[in-house]
């Protein structure tokens, strides 16, 4: 699921890295929350605040809400910048390194979140969010946009698109795509739902430690995805050999 891309990528491969990337973003997203009481998986809240800041000529408090964003940017812009030069070098670890990143950013805030909490809260929130705006850039890539998983804003704006246009396209061809992408919208928003759910459950008993949930599910899924790879080398080879 993290190694195809363009033809040889189809429907299945979407759903698994749906599945798992939406789970860790709704796992992100409670505790981040819970833990220093800002957003963390999506800046629209914080360009509001930005903006509202800024007309109050609060300038000083302005400030923190555009590191919020500038985090996030910044997450995805590394990320793209890291796809482009490994691309041109080793296209196995393209995006095994950039998940390898965001895991080990979710290991380091759940390991020293409650000295980084006490020290600058803000400084949590904005590796948290550098962490999702390059799994949202690393998702977005390898789906073909087809997949994004950190925030349900457009989710749910294009599943309402597309429940609509179902009335409008009887012909089969159509209507098959069209519930095809349905159904993966609404995996995307129940596994960011039950992402929410461990996550809450995560920190009422261990605290932003809980963060680590995410960060092995992540590696875990570089270790099913290398493990497939290999046993379908494996496979191959054996044919050979049977039919040479």
């Amino acid at each position: 699921m993290f190694r195809h891309q363009g033809k040889t990528r189809t429907l299945r491969h979407n759903k698994k890295i749906a599945s798992l990337l939406s789970f860790v973003a709704g796992t992100v997203n409670i505790i981040g929350f819970l833990s220093v009481q800002r957003l963390t998986t999506n800046v629209t809240g914080h360009f509001a605040f930005f903006i509202d800041d800024v007309f109050k000529l609060q300038f000083a408090r302005s400030l923190v809400y555009f590191f919020y964003i500038a985090s996030f940017f910044l997450g995805s812009f590394a990320v793209s910048l890291s796809i482009e030069a490994l691309s041109r070098r080793n296209e196995r670890f393209v995006y095994s390194i950039p998940t390898l990143t965001e895991s080990f950013i979710l290991s380091v805030v759940a390991l020293t979140g409650p000295a980084l909490i006490a020290l600058n809260p803000d400084l949590v929130a904005c590796m948290l969010l550098f962490a999702m705006g390059l799994q949202n850039a690393l998702v977005t890539r390898l789906s073909g946009a087809m997949v994004r998983t950190t925030h349900l804003t457009g989710l749910f704006t294009d599943l309402g698109i597309e429940l609509a246009q179902l009335w409008f396209h009887p012909q089969t061809g159509q209507q098959t795509k069209l519930v095809a992408t349905i159904r993966l919208r609404i995996r995307i928003i129940a596994y960011f739902f039950a992402g929410g759910i461990v996550g809450g459950i995560g920190y009422s008993y261990g605290s932003i430690h809980a963060l680590l949930i995410p960060a092995i599910l992540l590696l875990a899924g570089l270790v099913y995805d290398n493990a497939k790879v290999r046993l379908a080398i494996w496979k191959r080879r054996q044919n050979r050999m049977r039919n040479a």
